[in-house]
């Protein structure tokens, strides 16, 4: 499942994602429909799926900020708000890294992408590490 930040709202990247990825793809608001979710209170939504994706933009509040768990994974883009459609081609190159190509490998893990690279921690390996 990949589970899509509130702030990519109305951007068609859920259909864009969708057209490649063979799971379901919400947004974060889908899973606790009629309720303002903070970004607090995300790590607990995700830990109540199956082995979520989250994707978003808003890396200052989660990269090196969300106590990771081994029962989801969290995609950070550094992306202005204007290139968000770059996510979905972004993504999927990113799930055929060797360390991120299936959910079992991404659990656990927080991922920054960059316009010069990739980066990942996990919860028991707190060192970022560039992917190769």
């Amino acid at each position: 499942m990949i589970v899509l930040d509130e702030q990519l709202l109305g951007r068609n990247l859920e259909t864009m994602i969708a057209a490649w990825y063979p799971g379901p793809v919400v947004y974060i608001v889908d899973l606790r429909p009629g309720t303002v979710i903070k970004d607090d209170a995300i790590p607990a939504l995700l830990r109540q799926q199956s082995q979520p994706t989250f994707v978003t933009i808003n890396e200052r509040d989660f990269w090196q900020k969300v106590a990771l768990d081994s029962h989801f994974c969290i995609v950070c883009f550094t992306l202005p708000d204007a290139r968000v459609r770059e996510i979905a081609p972004k993504l999927r190159e990113l799930l055929h890294y060797p360390a991120l190509s299936t959910k079992a490998k991404r659990m656990g893990k927080a991922i920054r992408v960059t316009d010069t690279g990739s980066s990942y921690y996990s919860f028991n390996e707190p060192e970022i590490k560039a992917l190769a």
